[in-house]
């Protein structure tokens, strides 16, 4: 490496700790955010920021690690971060980038010598908070402060599964090419073929776009929450693998199928006062052997973005309730970012639904008398998520980037206004609604006359992703137990 990438570990803390709450901006030496001026679109301005003015170097796009620290050869990741709902915690902001997918290079490697894991052997993250509700062009990041940095490295466990990962999409393309003599047209099954078999990372965009390895974010928000004290559970027995995941589901099945909710609450010990919807994921949790209420709250499942869901059966099958996904962060609605690079799209393309089923036993029957019949997982798949995920996140995005949102009073069947129980008149934003997709917008807040966002001029409440019941039942139709 150039000298001019050397430097003691020392020296990198003392100049990174100087930068710690203050903005970007502030620690533009350099005049870095000059260049929005001419380019408001730019990408990329906060690395370039911690690049060329706090560490003093050029752009560099070689696919070698950007530093040399002690002789260690270290990737540089300048990282936004995010606040979760409660204010006080945080997730990454995207997946990570990590380097291109190179078929002709990838086929002839072996994991420890790739270009994939030399970016991630050894890491620097650089963590700055992305402060707003919604988008901000690039010389908005002049307000955004620097929260803190590590230095970082896998474990022996996260390393295996990176090895894992790799691995499969190596092989793939060997497959590719040893069988197809036009193997460059079947490249666009990399990403849509293996995405449900990777843990840790995904590849994005598609071909003919030339994709790059990603970490997952729900993988990057792991990292950022240890790092600044969130501390989450870590189940008894280790996991590498879906199918080691799927192989204790299918255990606890056997073992557990045909009691009643209540029958569980006893065997597992768990502390509730009233039983409800929300029990499952505490069952779940339990039978994995961890103490959280919430799934999330699992160092495993957090980390591979597996949610638990309840889901019951009736006399006359599943219910057909909608299911309400995630929060929706308005800040990925820009002009120019692109469907596969969205939150929405890494929600759906990387997230799991773990799905506890029980049987109610009669139309009388209490919560604690369900029956549990075993667990099923709900991937979304290529289809879905390039029709009616695509389509309801291109309706919001052109609502919004070309100003076509409208708060529209919502009326009684006779055309008159409906009231909220205050008396004033209830209104919602023109978003995909229910009776047009199977994916679709529908806000909460904790009162009818609580509205804390406002988007384009419009005062409204925190607006959730939902899908359609009916797809959910015809989804789970389709797949077996585990």
């Amino acid at each position: 490496m150039s000298n001019y990438h050397f430097f003691h570990k020392k020296d990198l803390e003392r100049i990174l700790d100087e930068c710690l709450n203050k903005t970007l901006g502030e620690v533009d030496s350099n005049n870095v955010f000059e260049r929005t001026k001419i380019h408001p679109k730019i990408t990329g301005i906060a690395g370039d920021v911690i690049e060329q003015s706090v560490l003093g170097y050029p752009p560099d796009t070689r696919q070698e690690p950007d530093l040399d620290v002690d002789g260690v050869k270290t990737e540089l990741k300048t990282t936004g971060i995010k606040y979760k709902k409660n204010k006080t915690e945080f997730v990454a902001k995207e997946p990570m980038s990590i380097t291109a997918v190179s078929p002709d290079v990838i086929v002839d490697e072996t994991f420890d010598d790739s270009n994939f894991w030399h970016k991630l052997a050894h890491l620097l993250f650089v963590y700055y908070l992305y402060d707003s509700p919604t988008t901000v062009k690039a010389a908005g990041y002049a307000d955004f402060p620097i929260k803190g940095y590590q230095f970082y490295e896998f474990n022996s466990e996260d390393t295996e599964i990176l090895k894992n990962d790799w691995t499969i999409v190596r092989n793939f393309i060997r497959y590719l090419q040893d069988e197809f003599e036009d193997y460059e047209d079947e490249y666009p099954r990399i990403s849509y073929e293996l995405r449900p078999k990777l843990m840790y990372i995904d590849t994005a965009p598609k071909w003919p776009h030339k994709p790059r390895f990603r970490l997952k974010r729900t993988v990057v928000s792991s990292i950022i929450q240890n790092h600044f004290g969130e501390t989450l559970e870590q189940l008894p027995k280790t996991y590498t693998s879906y199918s080691e995941i799927d192989e204790t589901c299918h255990n606890l099945t056997e073992q557990y199928q045909g009691k009643s909710i209540q029958e569980l609450i006893d065997l597992l010990d768990i502390k509730v006062k009233t039983v409800n919807k929300s029990i499952g994921e505490q069952i779940i949790v339990k039978m994995f052997g961890g103490t959280s209420k919430k799934m999330q709250g699992i160092k495993l499942f957090n980390k591979l973005g597996i949610m638990g869901k309840t889901l019951t059966l009736t006399e006359r099958g599943l219910r057909k309730e909608d299911m309400k996904l995630f929060t929706i962060d308005f800040s990925e609605f820009t002009e120019d970012i692109e469907f596969e690079d969205s939150q929405t799209y890494d929600y759906f393309a990387n997230n799991r639904l773990l799905c506890i089923i029980f049987q109610r036993p009669h139309a009388d029957a209490k919560w604690n008398e369900n029956i549990f019949l075993g667990f099923k997982m709900i991937n979304f798949d290529d289809e879905f998520i390039e029709n009616d995920v695509r389509n309801a996140w291109e309706r919001i995005k052109d609502l919004i980037v070309n100003d076509k949102l409208e708060d529209v009073i919502v009326r009684t069947k006779d055309g008159q206004p409906r009231r909220n129980p205050s008396g004033n008149i209830m209104s919602a934003p023109n978003f995909p609604k229910s009776s047009e997709g199977n994916v679709f917008v529908r806000g909460t807040s904790s009162t009818s006359d609580v509205k804390p966002l406002t988007l384009n001029g419009i005062r409204m409440y925190n607006q959730q992703m939902w899908v359609k019941g009916l797809y959910i039942v015809e989804k789970l139709d389709e797949i077996d137990y585990i």
